[in-house]
């Protein structure tokens, strides 16, 4: 408790950010399905915070290098808050579409501060726990936004108003932190030669993961009004794929660390395939049947990236893993573009379950491209590979959470772990 009680604040400011994040992202479908919007034009919503959200992890340190962490972070709340509110009186969808643009990359930008910051008072001691719970508040703030959509009416400004209102509080903590500023935010390079040269089937993958979980990510909701469900039912099967798919990590990283992480890739993707075809296929009428679908579907697909990413940190040296993982975030934000701009054509012409075909084709081609690939080259020996480590998924990540993580430590120019300030060797 000693080495959280410093960052406290910053956590709590965390879970105001996502909880904002959360109700919002999943608003603006519902609403939109209501208003009767064409999923193609919902679809965009995704599209367009991808593009912002990827836009934001590239220039958002130009930003707090010109004005500061604190200016910036409260400028990029702000934004969040005032878009929050106008995407309420503007119910227009191409509003909706520009404003979610500023939505990504001013969340991209809060959110690489409060990591840098994190970053700048974790200990060698500290730094697995703050690390680790970080990960969770992100996640309880997603869900716990999500589920508040069942307790008002989402045809009217009510919803909007409360996602302003939280955004305005994730502000307070940081504006009224005594803490010293962070270091300046760091900026990843991303060469796709080199990932693919590294470790193709992490390459080929995270793009697929990213179309398939863009596309979801953003017209599930849409998929679950068009399919008849409520909006409590909604909430609820979004909600169900993220946590399904945060406690699948831990067992699928580990059974990952004693087998060849492609095998484990390649069964996690044929099980989210299977479950994607059948609800394409049986159109279930039962709501329990197609949240259990829809539950083993959230389990193994949202388990896929760490996993990814760690195989291709296999093959890298220690020192590289910010730069590998980094381009590989990016790489996934291309493919959380693709996905949503591709599904909403998609369901318009084959109907609302046309969703899962997409995530299911996605999840295919990676189970065929991961067998391929353990043909090709040999597994990294099991004691001789990159401890597997929960990451947050995708875009919910930043490279600055890169920096964060216990596997980033700082090494010296011959390759060795620096010692802390303390003069220990980091951990």
């Amino acid at each position: 408790m000693k080495n959280l009680l410093p960052v406290a604040a910053l956590l709590l400011g965390t879970l105001f950010l996502f909880l904002g994040n959360g109700l919002h992202s999943l608003l603006l479908p519902v609403r939109g399905t209501t208003e009767g919007y064409s999923t193609t034009l919902l679809g965009l919503l995704g599209t367009s915070w991808a593009s912002g959200f990827v836009l934001g992890c590239v220039l958002a340190p130009k930003v707090v290098q010109r004005i500061g962490h604190v200016r910036a972070f409260s400028g990029f709340t702000a934004l969040l808050a005032i878009i929050a509110l106008l995407t309420g009186l503007l119910v227009d969808p191409v509003w909706w579409v520009v404003l979610r643009a500023v939505t990504g990359f001013s969340t991209a930008g809060t959110s690489m501060i409060i990591e840098s910051w994190l970053n700048e008072r974790a200990t060698n001691e500290s730094r697995g726990a703050i690390f680790s719970l970080y990960i969770a508040i992100t996640l309880m703030g997603v869900v716990g936004g999500q589920l508040l959509i069942p307790f008002g009416d989402t045809s009217t400004a009510l919803f909007f108003m409360i996602c302003g209102i939280v955004y305005c509080l994730a502000m307070l903590p940081t504006l009224l932190s005594t803490a010293a500023s962070p270091q300046p935010l760091k900026q990843v390079s991303m060469d796709l030669r080199g990932l693919y040269r590294n470790s193709p089937i992490s390459f080929l993958g995270i793009l697929l993961i990213g179309i398939s979980n863009g596309a979801y990510g953003t017209l599930g909701a849409v998929f679950g009004r068009q399919a008849g469900l409520t909006d409590s039912n909604v909430a609820l099967m979004m909600s169900t794929t993220i946590f399904a798919g945060a406690v699948m990590q831990f067992p699928a990283g580990r059974l990952s660390d004693r087998i060849d992480r492609r095998y484990v890739l390649a069964a996690l993707s044929c099980i989210a395939a299977v479950a994607g075809l059948s609800i394409f296929l049986v159109e279930p009428s039962s709501v329990l049947m197609l949240m259990v679908l829809v539950g083993i579907y959230g389990a193994t697909a949202n388990a896929l990236y760490p996993i990814a990413v760690s195989h291709a940190n296999d093959f890298a040296t220690p020192e590289d893993f910010v730069k590998i993982s980094g381009g590989l975030l990016l790489l996934y934000g291309i493919g959380t573009i693709i996905g949503p701009t591709i599904g909403g054509p998609i369901m318009t012409a084959t109907g609302p379950y046309g969703l899962f075909m997409i995530t299911a084709c996605a999840h295919v081609l990676i189970t065929i491209y991961a067998i391929f690939r353990s043909r090709m080259r040999a597994a990294v020996p099991a004691s001789e590979r990159d401890a597997y480590s929960v990451v947050n998924p995708g875009t919910m990540a930043t490279p600055e959470s890169l920096q964060l993580s216990p596997r980033a430590a700082p090494f010296d120019e011959e390759g060795e772990q620096e010692p802390d300030k303390d003069g220990k060797a980091v951990a």
